[in-house]
């Protein structure tokens, strides 16, 4: 099983470009030692020329464009995308569908009942994109048996529901269901290999321990240093917990969590733009280093 991170930061990217923190200022006026990020997405493949992306970023034609692999130009009009599945509802994760609109055969989405629902009322992609290439809807249950998409057969994905939040405009954005955000084990039928992935993480709840105990690669939430990041710069009001995400810092922290596995391969993904580990030198990143925890970067790649 291949992977490739095609986005490594959380909503906005980094810099974000209405932002004037540090980091942002930092990466712009390169003062600081940081890469720049687009908006998380990834993608997995096997041995073929097809893939499946993981969440469309609204940074999508920038990340097709600085990954080779999908455009295989088997025909004139190609693209190594397959199929798409969506972890939830987020603008972030789900915009990059209409950038994806001149396909010349339906798009085929694998999300749940709650995020297909999402995009059919507060934010209505699956109507709009019915006037151009069409959505090819495969619903997926959280907690069920694993599914397989055709074009990459070798590849069990089994959807792990997780304790997150829905988009601000979903009508379950303050009144939780199981579909609203999903994790993913993806496990190489051929290798016995899995990865775990879950951009949006806000608990290990007993679903989660498990998915975790059973991967080989943990590929989790990286959004926030502390969990109150954003109110101790000014940004904003809410908690790292109050926006779905487990801070990797404190008591109970991601850290903490990922120290119990320490035979895994751990990284960190969907960094927001304000986290200090996105400073390369910072003691944060000397820390993860040291906990031999890795941070996703854009065109990384993971094999195993």
């Amino acid at each position: 099983m291949k992977i490739r991170v095609l986005g490594s930061a959380a909503g906005g990217g980094f810099p974000q470009w209405n932002c004037n923190c540090t980091n942002c200022d930092g990466v712009r006026n390169h003062s600081i030692k940081a890469r720049t990020r687009t908006q998380s997405s990834i993608i997995v493949g096997d041995a073929g020329a097809d893939w499946l992306l993981i969440n469309a970023s609204p940074d999508i034609l920038a990340q097709i464009k600085n990954e080779p692999v999908l455009q295989p130009a088997r025909h004139a009009r190609d693209s190594g995308i397959a199929a798409v599945v969506l972890m939830d509802a987020q603008v972030d994760h789900v915009t990059g569908l209409l950038m994806l609109r001149e396909r010349n055969s339906p798009l085929p989405v694998y999300a749940t009942q709650q995020v297909l629902e999402d995009l059919k009322s507060g934010l209505p992609l699956i109507h709009t994109l019915s006037h151009y290439c069409t959505v090819d809807e495969h619903l997926i249950e959280p907690d069920k048996a694993p599914f397989i998409v055709p074009q990459l057969p070798t590849l069990a994905l089994r959807p792990i529901s997780l304790s997150s939040k829905a988009p601000p405009y979903s009508p379950h954005r303050n009144d939780p269901h199981p579909g609203d955000n999903i994790g993913l084990s993806i496990t190489d039928q051929t290798s016995g290999k899995t990865v775990f992935y879950a951009p949006g993480l806000g608990a290990i709840e007993p679903q989660v321990e498990r998915a975790m105990q059973q991967a080989d690669v943990l590929l989790v939430d990286g959004t926030f240093w502390t969990d109150d990041e954003m109110i101790r710069l000014g940004l904003s009001a809410k908690r790292a917990a109050d926006m779905g995400h487990l801070a990797q810092s404190g008591a109970g922290g991601m850290i903490e969590v990922l120290k119990r596995y320490p035979d895994k391969r751990r990284i960190l993904i969907h960094i927001n733009n304000t986290n200090p580990i996105l400073r390369e030198d910072s003691e944060q990143a000397l820390e993860l280093a040291r906990c031999g925890i890795e941070i996703a970067f854009d065109g990384m790649s993971i094999e195993i």
